[in-house]
């Protein structure tokens, strides 16, 4: 027989420390002996940190006795640094209680005299093997805020803490923080793997209000996301957090995190405490990858948020964020640009406001404005809002510039004002047609004129390699394949094709002049290789009839007349509403 009493649930005694608490643990006494009652005497190594009760006492066959064991940690003296274990040891006597014969023995403590336990009496078993392991928040803690914390040492302090104790929830008596968000804080995962595995509270805020996973989403800890979300942790935003996780992560520019977010169901329109969605801050922080997955997962463009009562494109127009503003408009459009403050501001009176370019001010509404006077004919309107800092060459939704708007409705006066303006004449939409093309098309012969003799280029082919000329001989628009002939349409064409074309319109030519369809001025005109603009007006209501008549015979459609015909902002009524802009 080796030992009289085995100890429960080890030679090891946990001393659990806590904030304002006694430092106290338990250690069970179990009599092995099955008809002798034994007794015992413990102490500690160390009398002045460790007292035990009770310290003597017998117990009967087979019974088991629960020491408490306390830790008198002295006032402002840090614990040892060798936690959580410690070198302090402490002693076990036993002994069979001299003279017992009965196993019901009465539990005897404190009374068992000292001389029992003297090896000249009686055998004696000593154990010295007795060792301490601090638990609790406070241990866990200052393990946590070790920067090579062993992942061994703290699972072992977790497994001796009582189940009841919930020692993964343990809160750092510094800081306020959980073990969770301690263990984000740090970037270990592996702590944060290990946590889980004993069952914390995922939604547990600590002093921050901060839940872990908002912790994780705002350092940008997508393997630590990625961990928390496996366990279900909301996606929400904590009532206690100004900010819910999908808005630090869209804030800080955490792609991967805000990926995970969305793909667990993450409302991407979700508020935060001031009404701010994740978008306004990504747009806040300019980070492009963030706002380029919350579109994709459609979120509003045009939400209100903040005190200010501004929208995402609010927010990039005061910050002069021409890239993301119009970003926004592609996805949220008029809603968009419509959209008011508090103040009652759009965001074109914010950028205007905020003295911000030319470019962003057009984007944000002056190039809906000039658009419209252009296809109006409203000249002044066009003068005023280029001062006001349109962009003349600025393109509508279609890819076209006011100048081809208004070739194409024939608004002379409009086009002078805007070539005077430094409007480019050969500038070109998404399928290579120019204003003289869209001129061509209208069948807008005064507008042609006008072109050529600001030096459009006559010969200028679209994307798929149609100029003026082809478009004009295509509607039977005999004056204005003239006037580009003479504007030299004829070099820019093939050599066979532009000799029977040339020859096709000299005989239409002379055919309605002996009919007494077109004007003298006009044939004179023809005679004299120039075209005025007297003998154009001469022509041009005749001329335009005889080329909307050719067009409904061959059923032609182009793709500026589809345009014209399906999109209202190419009627003369229609168009896009004027968006405010006071500046």
């Amino acid at each position: 027989m080796d030992k009289l009493i085995s100890l429960e649930p080890s030679k090891m005694v946990a001393i659990r420390v806590e904030p304002g608490e006694r430092c106290r643990g338990e250690l069970t006494l179990r009599n092995v002996m099955h008809t002798m009652p034994v007794a015992f005497r413990f102490q500690p190594q160390n009398p002045s940190h460790y007292s035990a009760r009770p310290q003597t006492g017998i117990i009967p066959p087979l019974a088991a006795l629960t020491l408490e064991v306390v830790y008198h940690l002295p006032t402002g003296c840090p614990l040892p640094d060798s936690l959580p274990h410690s070198d302090d040891s402490f002693l076990l006597h036993s002994v069979v209680v001299p003279g017992a014969g009965v196993k019901d023995a009465p539990f005897s403590l404190d009374s068992v005299p000292l001389d029992w336990f003297t090896a000249k009496k009686k055998q004696v078993f000593t154990d010295s093997s007795v060792r301490v392991v601090f638990v609790g928040s406070a241990v866990l803690a200052r393990l946590f805020s070790e920067v090579n914390t062993s992942l061994e040492v703290v699972r072992e302090v977790l497994e001796r803490s009582d189940p009841e104790w919930r020692a993964a929830d343990s809160i750092d008596p510094d800081t306020g923080e959980t073990l969770l968000q301690l263990a984000v804080a740090r970037g270990r995962p592996d702590l944060v793997q290990l946590l889980l595995e004993f069952g914390p509270d995922l939604e547990s805020t600590g002093r921050s209000g901060w839940t872990p996973l908002e912790a994780a989403a705002a350092a940008g800890e997508a393997l630590m996301a990625e961990l928390l979300l496996a366990r279900s942790a909301s996606v929400s935003r904590s009532p206690a957090s100004a900010l819910g996780p999908l808005h630090r992560a869209a804030a800080g520019g955490h792609t991967e995190v805000l990926r995970l977010l969305l793909g667990k169901g993450a409302d991407p329109d979700e508020p935060a405490a001031d009404g701010s969605t994740a978008l306004r801050l990504a747009v806040e922080g300019r980070r492009r990858a963030c706002i380029e997955l919350l579109l994709a997962a459609g979120c509003r463009v045009d939400a209100r948020g903040g005190a200010d009562g501004d929208t995402p494109l609010h927010v990039a127009a005061a910050a002069g964020d021409e890239a993301t503003a119009r970003l926004l408009l592609r996805r949220g459009g008029l809603a968009c640009k419509g959209a008011r403050n508090a103040r009652g501001l759009t965001a074109c009176d914010v950028a205007a406001e905020r003295g911000q370019g030319r470019r962003l001010l057009d984007a944000l509404g002056l190039g809906d404005r000039l658009h419209a006077a252009a296809r109006k004919g409203d000249a002044a309107a066009v003068r005023r809002l280029v001062e006001a800092g349109a962009a003349v060459d600025g393109r509508d939704q279609h890819g076209w510039t006011a100048l081809m708007r208004a070739g194409f409705k024939g608004r002379v006066g409009v086009m002078r004002a805007l070539l005077e303006a430094g409007a480019a004449v050969d500038a070109r939409e998404g399928e290579g047609y120019t204003a003289l093309h869209c001129a061509v098309e209208g069948g807008q012969a005064e507008a042609a004129v006008l072109l050529v003799k600001r030096g459009a280029d006559v010969g200028a082919t679209t994307a798929k390699g149609a100029t003026a000329m082809q478009i004009a001989d295509e509607l039977g628009d005999v004056h204005i394949a003239r006037i580009l002939a003479q504007g030299g349409a004829a070099v820019a064409t093939s050599g066979e094709k532009a000799a029977s074309r040339a020859a096709g319109l000299a005989a239409e030519v002379a055919a309605a002049t002996k009919e007494g369809k077109l004007s003298r001025a006009v044939a004179t005109a023809t005679k004299e290789g120039k075209l005025t603009r007297a003998a154009m007006a001469a022509q041009e209501t005749e001329g335009a009839e005889k080329a909307r008549s050719h067009r409904e015979k061959k059923g032609f459609r182009t793709k500026m007349a589809a345009k014209r015909s399906s999109d209202g902002g190419l009627s003369e009524r229609g168009g896009w509403p004027a968006v405010t802009c006071s500046h």
